[in-house]
């Protein structure tokens, strides 16, 4: 067992919370071998990545350190919330059966940006993936069609709201939407960029509702809804109520 050594990442995690040791309490590589009873060369290596720590190494590392090294990994952490049924910690520690009624397929409704008149529509389909451990959401039916999002569901007990969230490389859209209406319904914020001309793109923001599509009878209509159509006035009402009661504020001097 004394010769067992880690993984590539858990031996990364153990090498940066040495550096950080090494850096914080400003002794040597070579002081902290010694203290250790383990060769600098060994130490020099293991933590370059030329060489995975062993488990007898790291036992002495924490005996000189004082620390725990053997954390669990985000790999690791992930298969534990899998085991348990539970969310990762950064999207609210929820549990699936405390979640289960926001699962499902919404009519999800906001302004136009190209036409002020005018409400775009699409679907959002939110549902449990077993492999994340964890509610993720998908659109579909946009007319858009290469602009169409997916991602995490974040449920905080604390705020009271939910988070739907898209990271794409860094580039974040952000959805944060009431609980539910004794309908069903739910009311927020969507902060997404728009496009611009040419390549510009401008942070934008605006009133975003969700409706469970099985509530509306006749199936729901998609695309950019204009004066006319037959949906227009419900769901010009949706996008109204938003508006004006207090789902959210927006506040400007």
């Amino acid at each position: 067992m004394t010769d067992q050594t880690l993984s590539a990442e858990e031996n990364d995690a153990v090498a940066d919370m040495v550096r950080e040791a090494l850096a914080r309490r400003r002794i040597t590589r070579q002081y902290l071998a010694d203290q250790a009873k383990i060769s600098l060369s060994t130490l020099e290596k293991a933590l370059s990545g030329q060489r995975p720590f062993t488990l007898a190494s790291i036992v002495r590392l924490e005996a000189a350190l004082g620390l725990t090294l053997r954390r669990p990994t985000p790999t690791k952490r992930a298969a534990a919330s899998r085991h348990t049924g539970i969310a990762p910690e950064e999207l609210g520690s929820y549990a699936r059966p405390a979640v289960s009624w926001i699962e499902g397929d919404y009519l999800t409704i906001r302004p136009s940006f190209s036409n002020p008149d005018a409400v775009y529509a699409y679907l959002t389909c939110i549902s449990w993936n077993e492999e994340k451990s964890h509610l993720t959401f998908r659109e579909s039916e946009r007319v858009d069609a290469a602009f169409t999002q997916d991602g995490h569901v974040s449920i905080p007990h604390q705020s009271g709201y939910i988070y739907l969230i898209t990271n794409k490389s860094g580039q974040y859209r952000f959805v944060i939407v009431s609980r539910p209406t004794i309908a069903g319904e739910m009311f927020g914020i969507l902060t997404t960029l728009q496009s611009g001309r040419g390549m510009n793109l401008m942070p934008v923001s605006t009133p975003i509702i969700f409706v469970p599509a099985k509530s509306l009878g006749g199936g729901p209509a998609y695309g950019r809804i204009e004066k006319g159509h037959a949906a227009y006035t419900k769901y010009k009402a949706y996008v109204t109520r938003a508006l004006e009661e207090p789902f959210a504020l927006l506040i400007a001097k």
